[in-house]
């Protein structure tokens, strides 16, 4: 990104630029950043356009042939085209002898390295992925939007703010827009003020919804089962993320005991790195042989709901009952915790 954002401040921009990976946000405030650095502000009669596989290559080619009308560049636009997966060699080989009034601008979410269109945008321009942002970074850009609005917030709040609304971009921009509107008279932003209007993404409901069961808090397991119902979350929805978080909890307690590290288990279990680490806590109030336990019974209890066998909503209150209640040994105060 440092590369790309060089480019930009200098105006010594590539012919061609590709945009690719997980995060949305980045890609969608680099590519407005990059079409406003190539073209004249209101320019349209010089811009193109092109969304979505099934793109004619050859009308591309047609149109980056075409001179610009009235300015020095023409630009067009492709986004998710899956050509750097399949179906890119035509236009590869167009980039090389391109003309320099034409610029191109590829926005993808997943590419193939070894394809002969990404290797000729190597050649020609610049590749930059976009990926999800380390926690040191989201943290940094949240004390920077907070700063930029001329107010504070603790570091324990930014963690807090994220613990709740998750880690995606997009909705961390939504959420700070409503705090900053909720906080307008004052100078600091409490976590007070994150629980009044910042709205849980629901694999942080479910993980605090597990970690009560595990504390074997059966009171608050059903309050926040309930608060996800009167949200219209569907039972089996629930119960569907619920199983999921314990089979990456399964998955994160093999790789703890492979010996991995937090960045390691990240890319081996598709996480992002403030996700892996509060799943690396999580883990540890588990043994290996519950966890598999968990899942099986909450496969069965799936197929009880499938089948007609019980309601959703009773099925999974019980689901939820047992696996919050205390067992015997436990009730004497002998919690067990991260074993084997």
């Amino acid at each position: 990104m440092k590369s790309l954002n060089q480019d930009i401040e200098t105006r010594q921009l590539k012919q061609v630029y590709l945009l690719f990976g997980e995060e949305a946000y980045l890609k969608k405030q680099y590519k407005k950043r990059m079409t406003e650095a190539i073209l004249p502000e209101g320019d349209t009669m010089n811009y193109a356009y092109y969304e979505g596989k099934g793109i004619e290559v050859r009308e591309i080619i047609d149109l980056a042939e075409t001179m610009p009308f009235f300015a020095e560049r023409r630009l067009l636009v492709l986004e998710n085209s899956g050509l750097f997966k399949s179906g890119g060699a035509e236009l590869a080989d167009y980039l090389k002898e391109m003309p320099e009034t034409t610029s191109f601008l590829f926005v993808e979410d997943e590419v193939d390295k070894r394809s002969k269109l990404y290797k000729a945008v190597k050649t020609k321009g610049r590749a930059v992925e976009l990926a999800t942002q380390e926690e040191t970074v989201l943290k940094q850009w949240i004390a920077g939007r907070v700063k930029k609005e001329k107010k504070q917030i603790t570091g324990t709040a930014v963690i807090y703010f994220l613990d709740k609304v998750g880690t995606d971009m997009e909705n961390i921009d939504k959420e700070l827009e409503k705090l900053f509107c909720y906080a307008y008279e004052r100078d600091v932003i409490t976590k007070e003020d994150i629980d009044a209007v910042c709205v849980t993404q629901i694999s942080n409901h479910i993980y605090q919804m597990i970690d009560a069961m595990a504390e074997k808090k059966q009171k608050k397991a059903l309050e926040l089962y309930d608060e996800l119902i009167v949200l219209e979350e569907k039972p089996t929805r629930i119960l569907y993320h619920m199983i999921r978080q314990y089979r990456t909890l399964f998955e994160v307690k093999q790789l703890l005991k492979r010996g991995y590290n937090r960045k390691e288990i990240a890319s081996k279990a598709g996480l992002h790195p403030f996700a892996a680490g509060k799943y690396m806590e999580q883990s540890k109030r588990f043994h290996t042989k519950d966890l598999r336990d968990i899942m099986e019974d909450a496969a069965e209890m799936q197929q009880s709901i499938r089948t007609g066998q019980l309601a959703e909503r009773l099925a999974v209150e019980m689901f939820l009952v047992k696996y919050s209640s205390l067992r015997r040994g436990e009730i004497d105060g002998g919690k067990r915790n991260g074993g084997n």
